[in-house]
């Protein structure tokens, strides 16, 4: 029997987002169906917004980073049962691919589809989401932004039920995508400078991934007073308010050899961006960026004698380039252990109607996550 549910829907760029009632199918091979706990308010919502990542079609349920309780599956869900709490992973994890067999779940082809019209259709003129007579599609097939979900077996991962879901539901994205920037993609090591451009809901995990992994210096760069403090509560040795400020200190803090890892996690990340942010690697270092930039930036300005004879890299990463499937439980071990830190991260919670409110709190620099309670 077909689910009615609320979701914050985008019915075009520059819009502001509209709760709307959606209706659901039941869940079809391979479905399942899930009551939304929380959805946490990402940033990368909001480059949808601003039309630098442009979606295939309107109407958009927004919200990719989510926890809740399965209340249906459907034929073949072997995972999963009524009951179960789970996290939602903006990148699915089909287990068979060429990339998910070889541990590089975050490259599953499955991600490939996230924004393929196909998969808003089970069968030929059957939609799956539907808001009056037109058919939704979803932020990476998921839609966090609504109150029931109806979602792939291959987007959810089983947490154990005692785990506090605010939590949950930061770890499926920003979480996880901040802390495996550092400790997957930049690879620090005990000892290691390192600097975090930008202490945002991603930033600030690259931080504690940072400290985590045994930096000696972890520096935060960003122009907002509250997170510079925040980035300290997290693990943070320095704080700067500018890559150009930063330039000016690190050499001599740390007796010129600068940092063995540089995470650029901006709101929005731009092509000048670059050549500053390398400024601050060491001979040998690495540049991860992390950040979402527009879908139509092509050009970057680095200098490229000085990239190759310093013997620097520069890597993308999508979730932190690590494993959804091993890396979430993994991490809420570790903050159910009291070494990540989840619950600090909550700034502001919000109602599914307040969804607005939320993401101008964001743009304000009022939050480093922001989440919705359902």
């Amino acid at each position: 029997m077909p689910t009615t549910t609320r979701a914050a829907v985008l019915w075009g760029p520059q819009q502001e987002w509209k709760v709307e009632e959606m209706i659901l199918d039941d869940p079809g091979p391979g479905e399942v169906l899930v009551d939304t706990a929380f959805a946490g308010m990402c940033h990368s919502d909001e480059h949808v917004v601003t039309g630098d990542l442009p979606v295939p079609f309107l109407p958009f349920v927004g919200g990719h980073e989510g926890s809740g309780v399965v209340s249906k599956v459907g034929a073949g869900v072997t995972s999963l049962a009524p009951g179960d709490h789970v996290a939602m992973s903006f990148i699915p994890a089909c287990g068979r691919c060429r990339w998910c067999s070889t541990g590089r779940q975050n490259l599953c082809d499955e991600g490939a589809k996230l924004f393929d019209l196909q998969m808003m259709t089970r069968t030929e003129g059957q939609s799956s989401h539907t808001i009056g007579d037109a058919e939704a599609a979803r932020f990476a097939q998921l839609g966090t932004f609504s109150e029931h979900l109806l979602v792939s077996e291959t987007s959810l991962v089983k947490v154990e039920p005692d785990l506090n879901m605010a939590a949950v539901a930061l770890v499926s994205c920003g979480v996880a995508t901040g802390w495996g920037s550092a400790v997957h993609r930049a690879e620090v090591q005990p000892g290691d400078n390192v600097a975090v451009i930008g202490i945002g809901g991603v930033g600030i995990n690259a931080v504690q991934g940072a400290r985590m992994s045994g930096a000696k210096r972890v520096i935060a760069i960003d122009p907002v007073e509250f997170k510079r403090e925040k980035a300290m509560e997290m693990g943070a040795t320095h704080t700067y308010s500018s890559i150009d400020e930063a330039l000016l200190a690190v050499p001599d803090l740390t007796w010129g050899d600068m940092c063995e890892g540089v995470i650029l996690t901006p709101g929005v990340i731009t092509g000048d961006m670059i050549e500053p942010a390398l400024g601050l690697v060491a001979k040998g270092g690495t540049l991860v960026v992390t950040a979402l930039a527009s879908l139509m930036d092509n050009d970057v300005s680095m200098n490229l004698f000085m990239f190759a004879m310093m013997n620097k890299e520069v890597k993308g990463t999508v979730f932190g380039s690590g494993n959804p499937r091993a890396d979430i439980p993994a991490l809420l071990s570790m903050y159910r252990e009291g070494t990540l830190k989840l619950d600090e991260l909550i700034t502001s919670r919000y109602t599914l109607d307040q969804v607005n409110q939320g993401y101008d709190d964001m743009r304000a620099g009022k939050n480093i996550r922001g989440v919705i309670e359902f």
